[in-house]
């Protein structure tokens, strides 16, 4: 089947699974959204000594005895542990025909957990992509930078967009499109994407991010709102706007801009330069059709310190959204009629923790 040009909807990625083009047991509710598909974890994990790739022509299971140390039943739930590298094959299985290819990307509340989670194909020579026509498995590379946490089989910890052709918007379409249809609620910055800045000056109160503890208790994937938020991480506050990072801490920001992403387009968070600093924004980059979308909502920012202490100012431009067309309209858009925890959201931590 020819696709138009851009991101597959939620119509046309059910259709694939009805094709075969994707296989997988029967869908959980909401595994697809407006342009991604969740991927769910299977049975079994393997504790790896490193993150690896396969390398073009091998197989990922082929490797695993290089740098296997022991594998884990996830049957009845089991503990992930902070700063080590696990191997999970994923219940999905992908046929794309030619035409296709696909990118991955950690779900919004796995990256607000500092939870790396890349996709791994076999002859797989780069994380998160996928070539067009790939024939095989899937799995999911999970190494928890933050927080020890509890997983069992079907949760869902990244997601899957699939793309027909070339979908990115240049900078001048980009600029039409927010000529037509604002993008930001204030001057856009447009380069190579649609820039965006931290926000770092608090309206009522001082609040301005938050900090994750050195050491805390395990998190419970399936426990949604229970977790006390100081018990896991520290608050930033600030008179000042600016803040330090320190080198190897992780942060909760937001972005100054409110974000609008259209529905007919969708957006992927990309870092802006590494040459602005010594941190890196963003583990979960995917934005839906209708995200912002007559509720004009911010970014949040997943921002891990490297090297060096930096100061981080206010309205420093810290990231990119890239904007790509759809190949069709989805049928449902984020925030309406679908489970959509981040819709109108500010400085907001995953769904696991209680209202602060």
């Amino acid at each position: 089947m020819a696709y138009p040009t851009g991101v597959l909807a939620s119509q046309q990625i059910e259709a694939m699974i009805a094709a075969g083009a994707i296989d997988a047991p029967p869908l959980a509710p909401d595994q697809v959204q407006p342009a991604s598909l969740d991927l769910r974890l299977g049975s079994v994990a393997y504790r790896v000594r490193a993150s690896f790739l396969p390398g073009a022509g091998r197989g990922l299971t082929d490797r695993l005895s290089e740098f296997e140390m022991h594998r884990i039943d996830l049957t009845d739930g089991a503990v992930l542990e902070k700063g080590a590298v696990y191997l999970v094959p994923l219940q999905e299985t992908l046929a794309l025909p030619a035409g296709l290819s696909a990118v991955a990307n950690a779900k919004s509340s796995t990256g607000r957990l500092d939870l790396l989670t890349r996709t791994v194909t076999d002859g797989g020579t780069e994380f998160d992509r996928i070539a067009p026509g790939y024939h095989g498995p899937l799995y999911a590379e999970i190494c928890p930078r933050s927080f020890s946490v509890l997983v069992r089989p079907g949760m869902r910890l990244n997601q899957i967009r699939f793309r027909a052709g070339e979908a990115v918007l240049e900078d001048d379409a980009l600029r039409d499109l927010h000529a037509h249809t604002p993008l930001v609620d204030g001057t856009a910055v447009i380069d190579d994407g649609l820039g965006f800045s931290v926000d770092l000056r608090p309206g009522a109160g001082n609040l301005v991010g938050w900090r994750a503890k050195p050491h805390s208790g395990v998190i419970d994937l399936d426990r949604i709102g229970q977790y006390a938020p100081s018990d896991f991480w520290e608050a930033i506050r600030t008179d000042r706007q600016r803040i330090i990072l320190d080198p190897g801490a992780f942060y909760i920001l937001v972005s100054r801009e409110a974000v609008t992403i259209p529905p007919a387009f969708a957006a992927e968070m990309a870092p802006y330069l590494a040459m602005v600093g010594e941190f890196r924004v963003h583990y979960a980059g995917f934005f839906d059709p209708g995200f912002g979308h007559g509720t004009p909502a911010r970014g949040v920012l997943e921002v891990r310190c490297h090297e060096a202490p930096f100061v981080l100012e206010h309205g420093q431009v810290v990231g990119r959204l890239v904007y790509e067309r759809m190949s069709e309209v989805p049928e449902t858009l984020y925030g309406q009629d679908i489970a959509s925890n981040y819709q109108g959201q500010g400085l907001k931590l995953s769904k696991h923790f209680a209202a602060d």
